[in-house]
């Protein structure tokens, strides 16, 4: 195990890993998840970010968990923004809905 440790020249990023590691499952949607993941706190805003996490892609619906119902409400008004800000970073309309749920971050 030292050896494989070793041929490691630097420090590989999560989303990069999770990437690899997902294309053989579900290619095409959890490609696009990690690539939601990778612009999700650049996309929402700093105060957003720390209350969500982008947790699945399911066809053009995109399930976000979320701290507290608290912020689910509050979520509710920041919608429409926040789907027209990812879909910009993203370059196309990829996401055309977005669930909000109480779950892990």
């Amino acid at each position: 195990m030292a050896e494989k440790a070793g041929k490691r020249e630097g420090f590989v990023q999560i989303g990069e890993v999770l990437q690899e590691a997902l294309r053989g499952c579900r290619p095409r949607a959890d490609g696009e998840l990690v690539r939601i993941w990778r612009l999700w706190d650049g996309a929402v805003g700093e105060a957003v970010a720390e209350n969500t996490r982008p947790a699945a892609f399911k066809g053009k619906l995109l399930i976000v968990h979320v701290s507290s119902s608290t912020w689910t409400h509050q979520l509710q008004f920041l919608k429409q923004d926040i789907l027209r800000n990812v879909n910009a970073a993203l370059g196309k309309d990829l996401v055309a809905d977005i669930k909000f749920k109480i779950g892990p971050l």
